[in-house]
């Protein structure tokens, strides 16, 4: 891998870049560093590049140029670089949150949670789904922890939207992740369900000494829970401090007039 020594942050990004048509950027030129732990939420309008951001650090999508640094075991690894055996090797230890889920609703809540772990397995170990018996141990530790204990028989289509959620919680989190993102994991919640699925992302990064990354449209969430706001706007970052710091001249910034404040 292509490593630096290790600092205190937990991921550092430099003049990223992403387009998807040649000419039309969608992230222009984000820097930013992020410390290794504390949970940072994202704000922002749909379509100003919170979604790519997240996709780049994990390397769901390919970065145009730019560098992505994150500290994986220790190691701090440009991800932008990677290819092959080592990209897969990296993104095991980088926990992935859905705005949909991701679940494969014909297998238990247990087989999905263990899906986490098939990074770390050989490629027949993986087809075969032999997982060691600390994995079972695991995933029913983090069943415990998100809630859901009582539920590792049942079918993933059998449950709530908060209940999937958790679930995929449970999934990312037992990638024993160096860092935790989310991409719009309340958006389908009800209010109580959200403010219930922040917390435990919270809860969860304090208890493992992780960052945890949220992209979120719930402006009075991320000033709630978040240690840290980033404002997106048309590909650029505007705002990045405490969530006290965030004035309603931001928010005007950020989503484009003030009647949506009113």
């Amino acid at each position: 891998m292509n490593q630096e020594p290790t600092t205190s942050s937990a991921i550092e990004i430099r003049e990223l870049v992403k387009e998807y048509r040649a000419g039309q950027p969608i992230l222009k030129s984000i820097s930013l560093t992020l410390p290794s732990s504390g949970l940072t939420c994202i704000i922002g309008p749909s379509g100003t590049g919170k979604s790519t951001l997240l996709r780049c650090i994990n390397r769901l999508v390919d970065p145009t140029s730019g560098e992505i640094i994150v500290n994986i075991a220790g190691q701090r690894t440009d991800m932008a670089k990677l290819r092959g055996s080592e990209l897969r090797n990296a993104r095991r230890h980088i926990g992935m949150v859905f705005q949909e889920y991701n679940l494969v609703d014909r297998l238990s809540v247990m087989e999905n949670v263990l899906t986490g772990r098939l990074g770390y397995l050989s490629a027949w170990r993986a087809w075969r789904r032999k997982f060691d018996a600390e994995d079972f141990v695991h995933a029913q530790q983090l069943l415990d922890e998100v809630g859901l204990g009582d539920f590792a028989s049942r079918r993933a289509d059998s449950l709530s939207g908060g209940q999937r959620q958790r679930v995929g919680i449970a999934r990312a989190l037992m990638q024993r992740p160096s860092v935790l993102l989310a991409d719009e994991p309340t958006s389908s919640l009800d209010p109580k369900t959200s403010i219930e699925i922040i917390q435990l992302l919270r809860e969860q990064g304090i208890q493992r000494r992780i960052p945890v990354l949220v992209n979120i449209h719930d402006v009075d969430l991320a000033r709630k829970f978040a240690d840290r706001v980033i404002g997106m706007t048309g590909g650029h970052v505007v705002y990045d401090g405490a969530p006290e710091g965030i004035t309603d001249e931001h928010l005007s910034t950020i989503y484009g007039g003030k009647a949506w404040l009113e």
